[in-house]
C-alpha cells in the first residue's frame, strides 16, 4: 500500500507503487511493503517513538514481525527532507522519494549498512543504476563522511 499523505510534484501513488514493485523484485524481496510519504513532524514522532531520537529523518524502515507471512514491513519517508535533499543534489523530489524507498526496501530485505561492511552500499549502488536513479543515500553519505574526515585530518596535521 502506498500512502502519499504529503503530495510530491511528479509522483503519484500509482507511479510509486510501480517503482516499488520493480525495486522489490531487484532486491528479491518477495513480500509487499507499505510506503508512507509524509511530513517531517510525523517522521520526528516515529523516530522518537521507535529509535529514541527526537529529530526528523529522511527514511525509516520497520520490518514486519517474523510471524507475518505475507508482509515485509513499513517504510516512512519525509517528503520535506526529500525535497530539500533533491534541491541540494540537483534532481527531482520524486527521484529522491524513490531513492529513499529503495533504501528502505533494502533494509526490509535484511541489509544493514551500519554493520555489513559495505554490502548494502554496493547493492544499493547497483540497484540504483539498474533502476535509473541518481546518486544513492549511502553513497552520498559515505562521500560526505569521507570528505569530513579528510577535513579533520587536514586541520589536525597543521
Amino acid at each position: 500500500m502506498i500512502i502519499l499523505r504529503k503530495p510530491v510534484t511528479g509522483l503519484s501513488e500509482t507511479a510509486l507503487a510501480s517503482f516499488v514493485r520493480r525495486a522489490r523484485s531487484a532486491a528479491r524481496l518477495k513480500k509487499p511493503a507499505n510506503i508512507l510519504v509524509t511530513t517531517d513532524s510525523e517522521l520526528r514522532k516515529l523516530n522518537r517513538c521507535f529509535r529514541g531520537k527526537n529529530r526528523a529523518t529522511d527514511v525509516l524502515s520497520f520490518p514486519a514481525s517474523h510471524d507475518a507471512r505475507d508482509f515485509a514491513g513499513d517504510i516512512a519517508i519525509s517528503a520535506e527532507i526529500a525535497a530539500c535533499n533533491a534541491a541540494k543534489l540537483g534532481h527531482t523530489t520524486a527521484a529522491e522519494i524513490k531513492i529513499l524507498a529503495l533504501h528502505g526496501i533494502l533494509h526490509l530485505a535484511g541489509y544493514d549498512h551500519e554493520s555489513d561492511s559495505g554490502e548494502m552500499a554496493r547493492k544499493e549502488e547497483r540497484m540504483r543504476r539498474h533502476l535509473g536513479l541518481p546518486v544513492g543515500l549511502i553513497e552520498r553519505n559515505g562521500t560526505r563522511a569521507q570528505a569530513s574526515e579528510r577535513k579533520k585530518k587536514k586541520r589536525t596535521s597543521r
